[in-house]
């Protein structure tokens, strides 16, 4: 059963691809993401080579590549440790040419932070690139003061600037514990990191390891700019190799009665001018959000204002982390105007790991005073509007999955059986649904009454004559319709039900109650 009209819905790239840490840029009516290649049910992140894809700005349901854009053994700092490319970024040069400005990095981000920034050069967008070299002082030694990691640029009016950075406040947890006995200065930092993961009493130890540094290289980075840590910038000359001015800090490294305190930088530097403004957009410590700042200057003066979008829409509504709507782990993107519509482009975790991100995308407002209030995430994404209730959707399109209690975690495989999607070559669906699963798409334009089939899989033998799908336009609502599932049916196969809706803009919530564990495939609106 097919749509009446082109449709794209999250994730909008093809099924089977896991593109990660987006960087949107409009080049020549094309909207292009630079961002990492996981590997579907990936171990580690970024275990493919890079592939760019794009749209017409005037179609944005069609999404292509044309294959491989770069590999990392490219790259001649290329090793078994340092084999995977991290979150990239590109910038027209003022030769008209584009700079791939990108991070190599070891099983599970180790290495990532050694450093330096590699470049890459081609005469289109998506490539094929070639490698230039790497980010340097004028005395031709390697850029690596602070620590270079997650790359973002900007041609900034003719000037080259580069941003990057990483904080892990190893120096102000010590301070705070040497103080009052406190591991974590506020909820922020420890909604991430758990207490007993660092010996922070040891940051020359822990600094040293992680990123990669000696002792004397340390002590000297900290006289001079008081952390390897913290997001910073500085200019490039016309080689987009030679570091042409100081180092600049945008934020400050240490957070702790600061406007910065709830929602510190952690990672994914990125930068925007949009009329006169500079909007800094970043992974925050809490891992799970975009947050941004603004500023008159590129370099100095950046202030915290808020919030862009979090995966498990925390924050949003008051919620609050422990009723998070999806399991979260990492997130990583940027702002993007397509036409006359800004969009936030960013990532969610699958297969209950941090390493296999899909690619999402939803529409923002900027308003005059330059603030951007926080959206929802949605299953509607690039599409603009409500989906039409009718034909068929894969599961994957829900924006929920929830049990009620789904985890965060960074870098790591979830061990707890939660719903999730996964794959099985190339099957997609959501698993382990059991009772109380929540599976929410937003939104639909959804006529009064509609007729809803739910393709399901009966994964377990426990399923009594009681176990039903619900559905729901809100969570915890009122029961507009229901199905029972028959434990026989063991195999992929078709349940449906009658459902009640107001009519409108809608969102359609299924939820699972019984005593096994099913998996949804796809959801068909019938009509007639």
């Amino acid at each position: 059963m097919t749509h009446t009209r082109n449709l794209i819905w999250n994730s909008f790239l093809p099924e089977g691809v896991y593109m990660p840490d987006g960087e949107p840029h409009v080049f020549n009516d094309r909207i292009y993401l630079f961002g990492s290649h996981d590997k579907e049910g990936g171990e580690t992140y970024c275990m493919l080579p890079y592939e760019f894809y794009s749209a017409s700005v005037d179609d944005l349901t069609k999404w292509t590549s044309n294959g491989i854009s770069y590999r990392a053994d490219q790259d001649p700092l290329y090793n078994e440790d340092r084999c995977y490319m991290y979150a990239p970024d590109v910038v027209q040069g003022n030769d008209k040419r584009f700079y791939l400005y990108y991070q190599l990095a070891g099983y599970r981000g180790v290495g990532g932070y050694y450093g330096p920034i590699s470049v890459a050069v081609s005469d289109r967008p998506d490539g094929p690139y070639e490698y230039l070299g790497f980010v340097k002082n004028p005395d031709g030694t390697p850029h690596n003061e602070i620590v270079t990691f997650d790359p973002a640029v900007i041609n900034d009016n003719g000037t080259i600037r580069l941003y990057y950075g990483t904080l892990y406040p190893y120096d102000e947890w010590k301070e705070m514990t040497e103080k009052d006995g406190k591991i974590f200065v506020d909820k922020a930092q420890a909604e991430t990191i758990k207490a007993d993961t660092f010996d922070i009493l040891n940051v020359d130890k822990l600094e040293m390891e992680m990123f990669g540094r000696t002792k004397e290289q340390l002590e000297k980075a900290r006289e001079k700019y008081g952390s390897v840590m913290g997001p910073v910038t500085v200019t490039l000359g016309d080689d987009m190799l030679t570091v042409t001015s100081e180092i600049k800090r945008i934020t400050p490294y240490k957070s702790y009665g600061t406007e910065w305190q709830e929602h510190p930088f952690y990672e994914g530097s990125s930068i925007r001018k949009i009329g006169d403004t500079y909007y800094f957009i970043y992974s925050s410590l809490l891992n799970h959000e975009l947050c941004y700042a603004t500023s008159l200057y590129p370099d100095r003066d950046f202030k915290f204002r808020g919030t862009i979008i979090s995966t498990g829409d925390i924050g949003l509504n008051n919620r609050v982390a422990k009723d998070r709507l999806n399991a979260t782990g990492t997130t990583h993107g940027s702002i993007e105007k397509i036409k006359d519509k800004w969009y936030v482009f960013y990532h969610r975790v699958t297969h209950g790991t941090d390493y296999s991100r899909q690619a999402l995308a939803e529409e923002i407002k900027i308003k005059e005073d330059g603030s951007i209030k926080q959206v929802e995430i949605t299953s509607q994404g690039l599409n603009g509007s409500p989906l039409p209730s009718e034909g068929e959707y894969p599961a994957s399109a829900a924006c929920i999955i929830t049990n009620g209690n789904m985890p965060h975690g960074s870098n790591s495989e979830i061990k707890a059986k939660i719903p999730m999607l996964i794959n099985e070559g190339e099957d997609r669906f959501i698993t382990n649904i059991s009772n109380g699963t929540w599976v929410g798409y937003r939104y639909f334009d959804i006529t009064k009454e509609i007729d809803l089939s739910i393709e399901i899989r009966v994964d377990t033998d426990d399923i009594s004559d009681k176990d039903r799908i619900e559905i729901y336009d809100e969570m915890h609502g009122d029961v507009l319709g229901s199905a029972y599932i028959l434990k026989k049916n063991k195999d992929w196969h078709w349940i449906s039900s009658k459902a009640q809706f107001k009519s409108g803009k809608r969102a359609l919530f299924i939820k699972y109650s019984g005593t096994g564990c099913i998996s949804i495939r796809k959801i068909r609106f019938n009509q007639g």
